[in-house]
């Protein structure tokens, strides 16, 4: 089972306020760090640290690009 995180937790993984880079669709929180299209925690007009799910939809891709990533865990909205 993936640990849990809360919305502020994952808000730090930025890749500006902490080297972690990790973002959210669905409720499982990726990490992209290693990912060179998420330097400095952007990518495109997107930013890290967030929930991406309502985004996608504007994304050139499907939700199978999270496949690439390792799940680190669940995202949660009230704890």
């Amino acid at each position: 089972m993936l640990p849990v995180y809360n919305q502020f937790q994952l808000a730090l993984r930025n890749g500006q306020d902490r080297e972690e880079i990790w973002l959210a669709y669905k409720g499982i929180i990726y990490d992209v760090t290693e990912s060179r299209l998420w330097r400095n925690g952007k990518h495109y007009e997107h930013w890290a640290g967030q929930d991406l799910t309502p985004e996608l939809a504007d994304a050139p891709h499907t939700e199978q690009v999270f496949q690439r990533f390792k799940a680190i865990g669940r995202l949660v909205l009230k704890e």
